[in-house]
């Protein structure tokens, strides 16, 4: 009987190895709390949770002063990471 629930119980972790493999090789996604906070997540090793002004603060950098620092910015791989 220990064996019979060892093995169904390493077969259903395998089977939610294999469900979480999967869902972190979606690519990246987004979700918004009740508080309205937007998370991002799969950008790096947390998730990146900003407000609405907080959002759109960053959009207007990146559309003005982010051209100015492009040449100072670096590429990071997801290997790299």
């Amino acid at each position: 009987m220990a064996d019979d629930m060892t093995g169904s119980e390493l077969e259903r972790l395998r089977a939610e190895n294999e469900r979480l493999k999967r869902a972190a090789s979606r690519g990246i996604t987004i979700k918004v709390s009740e508080k309205g906070g937007v998370s991002v997540y799969e950008l790096g090793r947390f998730p990146v949770t900003l407000y609405q002004e907080q959002w759109m603060k960053l959009l207007r950098f990146s559309a003005v002063d982010g051209r100015q620092h492009d040449i100072a910015l670096q590429v990071v791989t997801s290997r790299d990471i």
